[in-house]
């Protein structure tokens, strides 16, 4: 059975020695001191790899049963999730006035990161529940909050969010699900979804829905969706649950991965539902819940990569195979392992380079997400919307990569399901799909994202890039040789990408989208880059004074290193492809498919 260990020795590092959070300004920053980010982050460890990762197969195995109208998860799953609760582990980042502990956003992100590596499907109930809260706190009423967001907090109700119809995924505009007015301000919503993860289940009393829907007599498209809250059990106006309502779950899907979710067909039939925000506002308010669940999404990704990673780098050591070619290694026994083998090593350092500078880049946009909302700061509110796809799609892109890149390690032994290396795969699948595909993520990026506010912070990006190169010139040469001048070379090559959109976008749309997958992965490889060189730098100066882990500290180094030299040069090829245009793309007719 596969083996999880909470990295919190690398987490401590960036949020410590790279975001250097104690310093930062960000209101309740001040308070993140090193020992009591241990402490928090060393508890979850403990729970998320001892109770957490053994269900993990367990999920995957048995899988989530719909009898008799109720939906059973699997074997432990409720215990688990008992402990969770009492841990206070649902709200460490939600608000004290309805339960929460009021931590920072970037705190929850790296507790979140353990959740998902150790048991990607379990961690979803919740997670969910966390993204209708954030919508209801931003959008809700008073009394709308009151009812709702305590109970969500502890995760004794649980949320999801209803977007997707049978004949309506991205295109919104195509809704049919439709909210019918009362006479006392309430809506009978009716329709059907599908792919609702946690749609419904036994682990808490109560599953509130986020449902989109439109009232009759609307504006057409996308701009007459409401968004409604729709609760499986009515809520009495002392609190305690009421009737049930009338929704119903259709069926359980049967799915690739993430077993232990129960992914539902949720059926409404004149179902009660209060609206959430605005009439015909309902996008706004549900994009409060996606772009959270974006990041979530990127944080899921790079998680299962995690995992796969370290049960692949113990397999490697362990697993002896053939011999080395510059000399044995191992005398004593039959053969070598499979580690000393320059093959296993690229594809183990592949996984190395990318799972750590992926947690860098999440964690710093989950600090910049907190930046936003507790500055209210909308530099970082734009530059955080700017990365969103580009955390979304990039790093799921990659997580699923590197999930499979571990799993052939164990060769042979990796497709074989007892060996469990396919879970990974298989989980970090649906993370490439979900809350908007990843040519969505790419389209949205370049469609929206690169022009927004005028291209404001996109040339902030770059002159981020640009200002810390320039404060670090001269400050060593290695560093410079090593981190700056890779970096320096990956941004020219973004620039000139975003330089060929504009100039030939224009004329043809055609040849900015065809390349805007490219450019999405060239903007990810740059992020990595960054983050590479701020943690080079980090792991360079904490040796020049003295650090008392400098083993530690090397290593980051040479991964760093690898990173630089062996993958963000990757921006060259992708360049190269944007710059060829949308004719290749395009180049064939309908029927030539």
């Amino acid at each position: 059975m596969p083996h999880y260990i909470a990295p919190t020795k690398d987490m401590q590092y960036v949020l410590n020695d790279v975001l250097d959070v104690k310093n930062s300004s960000i209101p309740g920053y001040a308070d993140l001191d090193a020992d009591f980010l241990s402490a928090i982050l060393e508890e979850a460890g403990k729970i998320t790899s001892q109770v957490l990762a053994p269900l993990n197969a367990v999920g995957d195995q048995e899988g989530c049963h719909f009898e008799n109208g109720v939906i059973r998860t699997p074997a432990g799953f409720k215990d688990a999730f008992e402990q969770v609760k009492e841990g206070g582990w649902t709200g460490i980042d939600c608000d004290p006035e309805f339960g929460g502990q009021g931590l920072p956003y970037l705190v929850g992100t790296a507790v979140g990161e353990m959740f998902a590596s150790s048991n990607m499907a379990f961690g979803m109930y919740q997670g969910l529940t966390h993204g209708a809260y954030s919508a209801i706190h931003a959008h809700g009423t008073e009394a709308q909050k009151q009812t709702y967001l305590p109970n969500m907090v502890s995760c004794d109700w649980t949320g999801t969010m209803n977007l997707t119809e049978p004949h309506c995924g991205t295109d919104l505009g195509l809704m049919r699900t439709k909210a019918e007015p009362q006479v006392d301000g309430t809506f009978k919503i009716t329709g059907q979804k599908i792919f609702i993860s946690a749609g419904d289940h036994d682990l808490s009393e109560n599953v509130i829905h986020l449902v989109l829907a439109k009232i009759p007599g609307g504006p057409d498209g996308v701009k007459g969706i409401s968004l409604f809250i729709v609760p499986k059990f009515m809520v009495n106006e002392d609190g305690s649950l009421g009737a049930r309502n009338a929704v119903a779950v259709g069926k359980i899907e049967e799915k690739m991965g993430i077993h232990g979710n129960a992914t539902c067909v949720m059926n409404y039939d004149g179902a009660t539902g209060f609206l959430l925000g605005d009439e015909h506002k309902g996008m706004r308010a549900m994009f409060t819940m996606m772009n959270e669940a974006r990041l979530g999404v990127g944080l899921q990704g790079y998680s299962q990569a995690e995992v796969a990673y370290q049960n692949a780098v113990a397999y490697a050591k362990d697993r002896l195979q053939g011999r080395d070619v510059t000399g044995v290694k191992n005398p004593n026994g039959p053969a070598d392992p499979l580690i000393v083998h320059p093959d296993i090593r690229r594809n183990l350092m592949d996984q190395k380079s990318f799972v750590e500078g992926a947690r860098a880049f999440t964690f710093w946009g989950a600090s910049l997400i907190d930046q936003a909302h507790r500055e209210a700061d909308a530099n970082a509110n734009g530059l955080i919307s700017l990365l969103t796809p580009v955390i979304k799609g990039f790093l799921t892109d990659k997580g699923y990569e590197y999930a499979s890149a571990a799993q052939q390690v164990y060769g042979g032994h990796g497709y074989i399901e007892e060996w469990g290396m396919s879970q990974f795969a298989r989980d970090a699948r649906i993370t490439m799909i979900y809350e908007g595909a990843n040519g969505v993520q790419a389209l949205d990026l370049v469609g929206r994202k690169l022009a927004q506010d005028g291209g404001k912070h996109v040339m902030a990006f770059f002159e981020m890039v640009k200002n810390f190169a320039s404060e670090n010139k001269g400050w060593d040469e290695d560093f410079e040789r090593d981190f700056l001048g890779p970096l320096k070379a990956a941004s020219k090559d973004l620039q000139a990408a975003g330089m060929y959109f504009m100039q030939n976008g224009m004329k043809n749309p055609n040849n900015a989208l065809a390349g805007s997958y490219d450019f999405m992965h060239m903007f990810g490889h740059v992020c990595l880059g960054l983050m590479w060189a701020r943690m080079g730098k980090a792991s360079i100066e904490a040796l020049k004074n003295g650090a008392d882990d400098a083993a530690f500290h090397e290593t980051k180094i040479k991964t760093g290193r690898y990173y630089m030299a062996r993958q963000l040069p990757a921006t060259a090829l992708h360049l190269a492809r944007i710059q060829s245009g949308a004719d290749t793309v395009m180049g064939l007719s309908e029927d030539q498919f």
